[in-house]
């Protein structure tokens, strides 16, 4: 692999990511239908453990939610298949590597509810964010379109602090009797990824920016020395071009002075 040419990937890309988007989508229609746009409540809401219909499908969309996670290794397998080791960041790492792990909690013992919140949100941001890389994957036509691109990260952020309020609320006042634990644990995620994605942004936008402004100005300050050290070698240039030049500027006229009685008196008198 280390000696092989980076795989050209961009048709599976194009249908990889828009099955994503189409499944986050359905994921998001889910968790709207099944609580969020139904009843449940942005104060406190209370897990739902019995066998309702509504319960057991905001349930099953939990557990579809944590099957996404390991769809999502799709994203990991093919920069590296395309040898994008520099997408493989600590940030990615860390999203994709806890993400299984954090949610398989959530599935097993609160199947919806208040925490439920961080995936009803988390569909959303991935239907964007798929529909963006399904968009780059088509090509520079397409790439020159999206400017965008940054203001992703900033959504996540976003709904990172929108999740941390939602949880930590919990802390002042619990009247619907969630288990706290989770709050915590949900609280806890989204202050490390926000930290996390933050600094990605720093990294990639406002630090970029800077260097490349840094960048423009070097050049900027190297093109006028350039110049002007092109305007003083032009005027040398042109000096021995024309030796009589510096003769002709020299006065062709002597001054022969007399000494009177009560001035001085200055002639001047032709050499040639």
């Amino acid at each position: 692999m280390e000696n092989r040419k980076p795989f050209q990937l961009r048709s599976i890309l194009i249908i990889y990511n828009a099955i994503q988007v189409v499944f986050s989508c359905w994921l998001f229609y889910e968790a709207c239908v099944a609580g969020w746009f139904a009843g449940y409540s942005l104060r406190c809401q209370p897990v739902d453990y019995s066998m309702s219909p509504m319960a057991l499908r905001m349930a099953r969309g939990c557990w579809w939610y944590y099957f996404s996670k390991f769809t999502e290794f799709f994203d990991t397998l093919f920069f590296v298949m395309r040898k994008r080791y520099d997408q493989v960041s600590t940030l990615h790492v860390i999203h994709h590597g806890i993400m299984p792990v954090s949610v398989w909690w959530g599935v097993k013992f609160t199947p919806g509810g208040h925490s439920s919140f961080f995936g009803f949100l988390n569909t959303f941001v991935h239907i964007i964010m798929y529909a963006y890389y399904m968009l780059a994957a088509m090509g520079p036509k397409v790439q020159k379109y999206l400017w965008w691109k940054k203001y992703l990260t900033v959504i996540q952020m976003i709904q990172f602090i929108l999740v941390m309020v939602h949880a930590f609320q919990l802390l002042f006042k619990n009247d619907c009797n969630y288990p706290i634990a989770f709050a915590y644990f949900i609280g806890a995620h989204a202050v490390m990824f926000y930290f996390l994605f933050s600094g990605f942004y720093r990294q990639a936008y406002t630090k970029k920016q800077k260097d490349d402004e840094q960048k423009r100005l070097i050049a900027h300050k190297k093109e006028i020395n350039e110049n002007g050290n092109a305007k003083h070698m032009n005027g040398n240039t042109q000096m021995y071009e024309n030796p009589g030049t510096m003769e002709d500027s020299y006065s062709t006229t002597r001054q022969r002075v007399y000494v009177g009685a009560n001035n001085w008196i200055c002639q001047p008198v032709n050499v040639n």
